[in-house]
């Protein structure tokens, strides 16, 4: 984070906002710089990337689903915009504490152990890493002690946005954001494939929150995408991962996805035009009523 603090701190911060007299390696200046920063690094992360996606990928056909929420979208929205700014004050305490030089993030390739071979396998690390650790986190969310206080909210949208891939309750925004920034401090990493990582990590959770269930055959069942995603939101108890199945398959929750099988969102509208969905329900009722009948001759 010192990267983009040092751009901002002689760009903008240093000219224009702060006396010439106040130093920009001050602890308190700091703090403040990366409250704005981060805050408004995360509104632009959620609102531009979340706004493509919403119009760009997002089928908006599923707005017709049963349970797509009246005004669900400015609901996501109005939510995550109430969150990040909660969420960004134990965030930028972990910021503060990496400008400080705390971590083990460094500048330049040379300074990676194993040169460029190091950059690469630190970047498969932090993927594993932070989706082992992001798949505990939620399953721990999901424990019946904390799901009604901090999880319940996110799990609002069982059809979702975009938007709602950061529509969460403060405390459940950070508890799994957490991975994001404790790995450099345990592992080194350098200093612009952490930043490269970080936006893609947000990236990806506006991705699987898009309704584009399409996935290469090949990748199905590795990849925790949309499909997988949707699922959860939809049967609660499987698909926790972040970008991979492998936790979920270890630890006995991994469902595949019911789009994968004729039987997600999109099957269900196409059904419920095409009216059968309302023949099954008659077939049903129908049933009901032989089976009623013939108890009563009974």
């Amino acid at each position: 984070m010192d990267l983009v603090l040092n751009y901002v701190d002689y760009n903008f911060f240093t000219p224009y906002v702060y006396p010439t007299t106040w130093p920009e390696d001050e602890p308190f200046r700091q703090i403040i710089s990366l409250l704005i920063v981060t805050n408004l690094g995360a509104l632009v992360l959620y609102l531009l990337f979340g706004t493509l996606s919403y119009y760009l990928v997002f089928d908006h056909s599923l707005k017709q689903h049963p349970q797509f929420l009246e005004n669900q979208v400015q609901l996501e929205i109005k939510y995550a915009l109430q969150s990040l700014p909660w969420i960004s004050i134990p965030t930028v305490a972990l910021f503060f504490a990496e400008v400080r030089g705390y971590s083990r993030l460094y500048d330049n390739i040379e300074d990676s152990p194993y040169g460029w071979f190091g950059v690469i396998l630190s970047m498969l690390s932090f993927l594993f890493f932070t989706d082992m650790c992001i798949y505990w986190i939620h399953r721990f969310l999901h424990h019946k002690l904390v799901y009604k206080r901090l999880h319940k909210p996110h799990h609002r949208w069982k059809v979702a946005t975009p938007f709602a891939s950061h529509a969460f309750h403060p405390v459940d925004g950070f508890l799994q954001s957490i991975p994001y920034h404790i790995y450099p401090f345990l592992f080194p990493l350098h200093k612009v494939t952490y930043l490269g990582l970080y936006i893609a990590v947000n990236v990806w959770t506006i991705s699987i929150h898009d309704g584009d269930y399409r996935m290469p055959d090949f990748l199905k069942h590795i990849i925790n995408g949309s499909a997988h995603h949707t699922d959860h939101h939809l049967y609660f108890d499987y698909n926790y991962g972040q970008y991979f199945t492998l936790w979920d398959k270890i630890g006995g929750s991994y469902k595949s996805p019911s789009s994968f099988e004729g039987k997600g969102p999109h099957d269900y509208l196409k059904k419920l035009k095409s009216g059968e969905l309302a023949s099954i329900k008659n077939d049903n009722h129908a049933d009901d009523v032989v089976s009623r009948d013939s108890l009563k001759n009974k």
